[in-house]
């Protein structure tokens, strides 16, 4: 059994619903459209517009009760508004606005949630959280104390994402001069490759054993992998009927043609399966490396050309032909391996340096929950924080 909290004299364990009330917006968004003025309207993705009109005169908390961002707490100030999917929540007397921000945003309201297609959640199912309350005074210390941890938390989150933003940029920069600073001559790519073709254009037939059909969806953009955890399969028959061309072998890179066009994957292995046609694939010829080729498409020149020929306007494709004929550098076979060499050992340095910011942005993440659940079981002791 969980010991009972002891709290210095005069705190007191409260809920939600003794501090503060919640109030509603009768306010639909669709019904903005010819009301203009000085005053501004937010929606769970913010600001809307400007109005004519406001409901709070003073500093409020809006919370969304509907919707995509269901139960994010967000300090708004005075003479604003907010739209029906966010509902006011309005700090009785004696209570700090922003320590009751800071006492929201310790609470999981994922657990009251409540609906699949249109999330939402109740004032009155999580009024009961507790809350813990103190003197103003005390109050006013906690945010002091708050304010000066969550600042350094936000400087070092600051620095951890323009480092990781660098790490990205030193690869992409290095990427760019490796093809704008050769000497070579230029062909097209079809010079380059044996083959270039797309999936079969016939719909597969499904079936419950067999190999795998994968998507664009199942080509994952960052890492530029195949998932193949949800892809449907086709009978065997399907596969041996195709055209070599249509059949992924080891050296092949694909190349997404629709939609997100411009992702390649490099196939490395004999795995056997099929795919769609708005996946191109290119079979180097024994003059091209297949990572060379993979670096390349990755490369603003490769991406260039691509923006410049896709066509279409729901969904965008660069058609076989521009493939085929976009420009590609004559590099000769014995200077392509020592590209690639150099090539993977930066890209492995990043990657590296990415994991390492990543995982000092979601370590930051995790020190301010510990400070919030610290400062709210009456656990925070320190007058001042330091974030290393």
């Amino acid at each position: 059994m969980k010991e009972k909290l002891s709290l210095p004299k005069g705190w007191e364990l409260k809920t939600i619903g003794d501090v503060c009330i919640s109030a509603s917006s009768n306010v639909s968004q669709n019904k903005l459209a010819d009301d203009e003025g000085d005053y501004p309207i937010f929606g769970a993705s913010g600001l809307i517009k400007k109005v004519n009109f406001y409901h709070r005169d003073k500093p409020y908390l809006s919370i969304v009760k509907d919707g995509s961002g269901v139960g994010r707490v967000t300090k708004m100030d005075a003479f604003t508004s907010v739209i029906g999917t966010l509902q006011y929540i309005l700090p009785k007397e004696n209570i700090d606005l922003d320590y009751l921000n800071y006492s929201l945003m310790s609470v999981d309201f994922k657990k009251y949630v409540a609906g699949a297609a249109i999330p939402h959640i109740y004032f009155k199912d999580y009024k009961n959280e507790p809350f813990l309350w103190m003197p103003l005074p005390e109050q006013q210390r906690i945010v002091s104390i708050l304010d000066e941890a969550f600042s350094a938390i936000e400087r070092s989150r600051n620095n951890a994402e323009q480092n990781l933003k660098n790490a990205k940029e030193l690869f992409e920069s290095y990427l760019q001069g490796v093809f704008e600073n050769g000497h070579w001559g230029f062909v097209t790519l079809s010079e380059m490759a044996t083959d270039i073709s797309d999936g079969d254009h016939m719909p597969p037939p499904k079936s419950e054993f067999g190999l795998p059909f994968i998507t664009i969806s199942n080509i994952n953009k960052q890492t530029h992998k195949i998932d193949f955890s949800d892809t449907f399969k086709v009978p065997q028959k399907y596969y041996d009927d195709l055209k070599p061309n249509k059949k992924p072998i080891n050296g092949d890179v694909l190349y997404t043609v629709t939609g997100s066009y411009g992702i390649p994957v490099l196939i490395e292995d004999d795995f056997k399966f099929c795919f769609q046609r708005h996946i191109g694939l290119i079979r180097p010829s024994k003059k091209l490396n297949s990572k060379l080729l993979y670096y390349w498409i990755l490369s603003p020149q490769a991406f260039l050309q691509a923006n410049e020929t896709a066509t279409g306007t729901a969904q965008k494709t660069v058609s076989l032909k521009s493939l085929r004929n976009f420009s590609f550098p004559n590099i000769p076979i014995n200077e392509q391996q020592a590209i690639v060499h150099q090539l993977d050992a930066l890209r492995a340095e990043t990657k590296r340096l990415e994991a390492i910011y990543q995982q000092k942005l979601l370590n930051l993440e995790e020190l301010k929950k510990s400070i919030l659940q610290k400062a709210f079981a009456g656990e925070l002791k320190i007058e001042k924080a330091v974030v290393v």
